[in-house]
């Protein structure tokens, strides 16, 4: 789960429903017509996702997430209490941190030309935000190459928090899976991602290691002269 493992094998359904219940279904209608009117979007609904507290998150259905996060936000917006959730039968959760605030750049429109190109080489950034991401535990600080530019989209980052949308590149990036998780894994695996310009720099340890030898070879030259 979201790169972590120990948390034993996946179940397969054999043609599994779209929904198990029905009240899965009412889950689903609730939370859609809420969105735009009482959520302002997805992004901010993902936070409510992350802020479960871990116990309650791992022993909970997908569904029985989405109205922990949805009564969240309905408290947190002032559109009910939890008292009156209470009162109704609910058990709103107590969430594991407040809704943050976005840190970095201004609100200022990002460029709109792209900083990497399919082929070049590029780091993660170990960047570890208190508020909402899309960058993976697994990949910070893991080399990968660009693979494809999806185009610009909203920086989920900082749409979650109103703190703009930064619109900017999103980049699918190819790891291999011994770069995430060690000789363990497969040779031949890899992992492709979407990850947006803000999570990635160039990798300059092959200009570097390049470099190095380059200037080897040139005091190697050197001393054959004498």
């Amino acid at each position: 789960m979201g790169g972590m493992d120990g948390f034993g094998p996946i179940p397969i359904e054999k043609n599994e429903p779209v929904f198990h219940t029905d009240w899965e279904k009412r889950m689903y209608a609730i939370a859609m017509s809420m969105m735009g009117r009482h959520f302002d979007n997805v992004d901010e609904f993902r936070h409510a996702l992350e802020r479960i507290p871990a116990p309650i998150y791992l022993d909970s259905s997908y569904y029985e997430r989405w109205l922990d996060a949805m009564m969240t936000l309905l408290v947190e917006k002032k559109k009910v209490t939890r008292e009156e959730l209470v009162s109704r039968g609910a058990e709103p959760i107590a969430p594991a941190q407040p809704a943050n605030h976005c840190k970095g750049d201004s609100l200022e429109v990002r460029r709109r030309s792209a900083r990497f190109r399919e082929g070049d080489r590029v780091v993660a950034r170990n960047l570890n935000p208190t508020g909402h991401t899309r960058l993976p535990r697994y990949v910070r600080g893991k080399r990968g190459v660009i693979h494809r530019d999806w185009g610009v989209y909203v920086f989920a980052d900082s749409n979650a928090h109103h703190a703009g949308q930064r619109a900017q590149h999103v980049y699918s990036v190819t790891f291999e899976a011994r770069e995430l998780w060690g000789n363990g894994a497969p040779r031949k695996d890899t992992l492709r991602i979407d990850l947006w310009e803000d999570y990635l720099e160039a990798d300059s340890s092959k200009t570097k290691a390049a470099k190095k030898k380059s200037s080897s070879v040139t005091r190697s030259k050197s001393g054959k002269k004498r």
